[in-house]
Formats: structure tokens, sequence, C-alpha cells
């Protein structure tokens, strides 16, 4: 079940950080850098993030999240978080088939461009890559973006 997540109560901002923490960790092995913001970031942060948080929720269990901000018809996909130990079960392909319930025209997201799985995931979601950026030496980030038809 997918619900959006209320981060002024201190035990969901709690579980989203914890799983954050776990899931971004296997990022920064794929990625080579430890330096993603995400592993960074305090939980007074992520609270005030700003970011709007849904998130998939397995019996009574936080599996994963996904974060965005809309601009104007632009949702800006910020985050996509799955619990390493909910790997493989579709729970991110459920989560950006979510998104495009926000009434956007428009979707973007960056993610590291060492990072398969993710790449792959927004390939197989119809995302096209229009950019890729070398942000720190050796670091790259891969840009997608998909025009939803309304």
């Amino acid at each position: 079940m997918i619900v959006r997540l209320d981060l002024r109560d201190e035990q969901t901002v709690q579980k989203l950080w914890n799983m954050q923490k776990r899931a971004y960790r296997v990022e920064a092995e794929l990625i080579g850098t430890e330096d993603i913001p995400p592993l960074r970031e305090s939980v007074e942060q992520l609270r005030a993030c700003g970011e709007t948080f849904y998130g998939y929720i397995e019996g009574d269990e936080l599996a994963g999240a996904v974060s965005f901000m809309l601009e104007g018809e632009t949702l800006d996909i910020h985050r996509m978080i799955v619990d390493p130990i909910h790997f493989r079960k579709g729970i991110a392909s459920q989560l950006l088939a979510s998104v495009h319930e926000h009434g956007c025209s428009r979707i973007v997201v960056a993610t590291g461009s060492l990072n398969e799985p993710a790449v792959r995931l927004y390939e197989r979601h119809g995302f096209t890559l229009t950019d890729k950026k070398e942000v720190k030496p050796g670091l790259w980030l891969s840009f997608f973006e998909k025009t939803i038809r309304r």
C-alpha cells in the first residue's frame, strides 16, 4: 500500500531516515563514493527538506519511499528509496507509477550514472536520458525525463 508520509510524526520520520541510510549506503557502494547528501542528512534536515513523500508500506513496515517537488507542470523526483531487505520486489516501480497521479505533464529525475539498477528502472518506465554531468571528479549523474500524455 502506498500512503503519503507525514514527516511531522516522529516515528515516521525516524523510520524514513533509517531506511534512507541503509538504501543510500548501497548506492554509495555502486557509485564509489560516500559523498551522497542523504547520507549526511540529519533527521531534522530530512523533516525540513520541503519534499512531498509517499511510502510503500508492507505489513506495518516502511519498505520504500519516493519524494518529489512539483514545479508548475514538472514533477521533480528527489529520492527513490527502497530498503535493501526489500530489493527486487517491484517496490520502486510501484512508487514510480504512483507519482504519475499528481497531474504533471513532465517528470524529471537524476541518479548516479553507475547506479545501474536505478538507470534501468527509469529506462524501463519510459524515461529518456537527457544529460550526464560530472558533479565532482569521477562522480557522474545521469538526468532523465518523461513526458506524460494526458
